[in-house]
């Protein structure tokens, strides 16, 4: 089955933002990105509004025929925002609301019962549920007992390694897919993928079921179009 990707729009809204108005419409670009062949749409809004905000959620969820997955942090404001919005999926992150991007997985051993109960109003809702996790397979089993379906592996340090030696940056992912796979988990994976180092990761980390890219591919875009690009990243992962 191939790896699906999901196009994560917050660079999008980003640029709307930065002069007001409606340019570029983010609901459009979802409809195109959709219709040039991705299998989802990411947005990841944060407390601070600087990207995706919470009402683009809601307007998002009407016009997605993928997949929508919403990520950030539990919050009680992002809680109240999912739980009445329903996405295909929720991916909880534990970034600051000062973080540029996400820099780090959650340490289930630490926020296990926090976790189980987010996740179980989540489960509740019919929610498909994610964590952002590093490759510490240490975690794993405490991760798993809070009821996320899936987890989204981190892949900074993957992209950062693999001009210098890809083997050795793949490694850690590799064996972190076969302990969540077999722990019962779907795995996923983003952070600073690209078309030179997605293939080979999804080559080499067996069982995974999707990629959620944005910087990059909208970087990208700007050279070379949506839709070429689109194009190129599914080439990537067929």
């Amino acid at each position: 089955m191939m790896v699906h990707l999901s196009v994560n729009l917050n660079k999008v809204a980003l640029i709307r933002n930065a002069r007001g108005g409606n340019v570029p419409d983010l609901l459009q670009v979802a409809t195109d990105c959709e219709r040039f062949g991705a299998q989802g749409i990411t947005v990841h809004p944060r407390p601070d509004g600087r990207h995706v905000t919470f009402e683009d959620v809601h307007e998002l969820k009407k016009i997605v025929r993928t997949e929508l997955n919403v990520e950030g942090n539990p919050t009680e404001d992002f809680m109240k925002m999912v739980l009445e919005v329903k996405p295909h999926q929720v991916t909880l992150v534990p970034d600051a609301p000062e973080a540029l991007t996400s820099n780090a997985g959650w340490n289930t051993d630490e926020n296990e019962q926090f976790l189980t109960t987010v996740i179980g109003k989540l489960n509740a809702a019919g929610i498909r549920t994610s964590l952002f996790m590093d490759t510490n397979t240490a975690l794993y089993t405490s991760a798993k007992r809070t009821g996320a379906h899936r987890i989204e592996l981190y892949t900074e340090a993957y992209a950062a390694g693999y001009a210098i030696d890809k083997a050795a940056a793949v490694k850690a992912y590799v064996e972190a897919a076969k302990v969540g796979i077999h722990l019962g988990f779907g795995i996923n994976a983003g952070h600073d993928l690209n078309t030179e180092n997605l293939r080979y990761f999804a080559q080499q980390v067996e069982g995974l079921l999707e990629v959620s890219i944005g910087h990059a591919l909208i970087s990208e875009a700007l050279y070379l179009g949506l839709e070429n690009t689109i194009q190129r990243y599914i080439y990537q992962l067929r």
